[in-house]
C-alpha cells in the first residue's frame, strides 16, 4: 500500500471562494488561475468547481489540453505566453489565448502563417518580470495588428505589492504601478490587471478583467490577514498518519541538527509526511498540527519524508492516529464533498502539492477522470489506494 498521506479537496469550498470573489468583481471577466495543477488541488477538480468562472489562466499548453479533455469549453489564457513556434499550432487547435511579452514572440508570429492567434499584450508596470514598458505598448499594438491572423484582445499587467502588509511607498506599489500604466488602465482597450490581492483590497483598480489565483483555494494573499477574515475557506486538507511513537527523556534531541531538545519526558509521534510531500522544511518548532481534536506542536527539523510532533498531552494519540497538517477543519473534516488526492509532490520546500489521482472505489458506480483514474461519487470521503 502507498504511504498514509492524503491531500483532500473540498469542492464546495472551491465553489464558495469563487462566489466570494465574484461578489467583489461583479460582471467583469474573471479568470481562474489554475497553474501548477490548480495550485495542487487537481485541474479536473477545478473544471468542476470553477464552472462559473469566465476563463482559465495557466502557464502550460498541457494544462489547456487537460482542461479541454475534462470538459472546459470556455476561454483559456497562457500567462507566460508560448515558448517556441511549435506551440502555435496546438495553441490554435485548442483555441487558447496567449500573452505576448517579448519581441522574440512577435518575430515568431510574423514568420508563420496563422489561422487566428488571440494575444494579450503584457505590460511591465513595475514588477520587472515580463512585459513591454507602457510607452512601448502603442508600437507593439501596431506591430501585432499588422500580422495576418493575430487578434489583440487587450493588455495585462501584474501587481507586486497589492497586499495590505506591504508598504504603501514601495517602488512598485499599486498606486505607482497604476500611474505607470497611465491611460492604458482606463482606455477602451480591454485591461486585465487585478490579482487576488487587488481584488480583495484595491477597488480602485479598474479594467474589464481580473485574475483570481491563491484566494480561489481559500488562502489569504496576505499572511497577516486570515482566510476567515476574508470570507474564504481553505479547500485542501493535508493529513498523514503517525507511523511510530518514541518515548524520549529530558535532554534528548529530535531530528536533524538536534534542533529541538526535550525539557520533560515526551511522547513524540513520527508522521509520514515531509518536505518532499510539500510540507515546508522551514516550518519552526511549535508549528501546530491537529491530532484527535487537539494541537500537537511540531518538534525538530522537517525531514524529507517524515516529521515529528509532541503528543505528550494527547493520551488518545498514538500509532495510526490521523494528523491534520493544514486545512479548514483544524482537526475535523467538513461534511461537504471531498475529493482525495494522494500527495506526491516534487521535492521542494514550498507548500505546493503535485497530486496524483489514484482513487479506490468500493462500488461499481464510478466516474473515470480524464487521466484514466476513477473515483466513487457515492462516498463522502474516498479512501485512496
Amino acid at each position: 500500500m502507498p504511504r498514509p498521506i492524503y491531500a483532500e479537496i473540498d469542492i464546495q469550498a472551491l465553489k464558495h471562494n469563487l462566489a466570494r470573489l465574484r461578489e467583489s468583481v461583479g460582471d467583469r471577466t474573471l479568470w481562474a488561475v489554475v497553474k501548477a495543477n490548480a495550485y495542487g488541488h487537481g485541474l479536473e477538480n477545478a473544471v468542476e468547481a470553477f464552472a462559473d468562472a469566465d476563463g482559465f489562466a495557466t502557464i502550460d499548453l498541457c494544462d489547456a489540453e487537460r482542461a479541454r479533455r475534462a470538459g472546459w469549453h470556455k476561454r483559456v489564457l497562457l500567462l507566460e505566453g508560448f515558448f517556441d513556434e511549435t506551440d502555435i499550432e496546438p495553441l490554435q487547435d485548442l483555441d487558447v489565448e496567449t500573452v505576448v511579452h517579448s519581441m522574440w514572440q512577435i518575430d515568431i508570429l510574423k514568420r508563420l502563417q496563422l489561422r487566428e492567434v488571440k494575444v494579450h499584450i503584457k505590460v511591465n508596470s513595475g514588477m520587472n518580470r515580463l512585459g513591454f514598458l507602457p510607452v512601448e505598448v502603442g508600437t507593439i499594438y501596431d506591430l501585432l495588428t499588422s500580422i495576418p491572423g493575430v487578434k489583440v484582445m487587450g493588455v495585462v499587467t501584474h501587481f507586486a505589492n497589492a497586499e495590505p502588509s506591504y508598504l504603501g511607498d514601495a517602488p512598485a506599489s499599486v498606486s505607482r504601478q497604476l500611474t505607470r500604466m497611465g491611460r492604458l488602465a482606463h482606455s477602451a482597450t480591454a485591461a486585465c490587471m487585478a490579482n487576488s490581492a487587488a481584488i480583495l483590497w484595491h477597488p480602485e483598480v479598474g479594467g474589464d478583467g481580473v485574475r483570481a489565483g491563491v484566494a480561489l483555494y481559500g488562502v489569504s494573499p496576505d499572511s497577516h490577514i486570515s482566510s476567515e477574515e476574508l470570507g474564504l475557506i481553505p479547500a485542501m486538507t493535508l493529513s498523514a498518519k503517525i507511523i511510530a511513537v518514541q518515548e524520549i527523556a529530558p535532554g534528548e534531541a529530535v531530528g536533524y541538527g538536534s534542533r529541538w531538545i526535550a525539557k520533560r519526558p515526551t511522547r513524540v509521534g513520527i508522521v509520514a509526511c515531509g518536505y518532499a510531500d510539500g510540507y515546508p522544511r522551514s516550518m519552526p518548532d511549535g508549528s501546530p498540527t491537529w491530532v484527535e481534536g487537539a494541537i500537537a506542536p511540531l518538534v525538530g527539523a522537517v525531514s524529507m519524508d517524515m516529521l515529528e510532533i509532541d503528543i505528550t498531552d494527547i493520551p488518545s494519540a498514538g500509532l495510526g492516529s490521523r494528523v491534520e497538517l493544514w486545512g479548514s477543519g483544524a482537526g475535523t473534516c467538513p461534511s461537504t464533498e471531498w475529493r482525495p488526492l494522494q500527495a506526491r509532490s516534487a521535492m521542494s520546500s514550498s507548500a505546493r502539492l503535485h497530486a496524483a489521482f489514484r482513487f479506490k472505489s468500493s462500488t461499481d458506480n464510478r466516474h473515470t477522470a480524464t487521466d484514466g483514474t476513477s473515483h466513487d461519487q457515492d462516498q463522502n470521503r474516498i479512501r485512496l489506494q
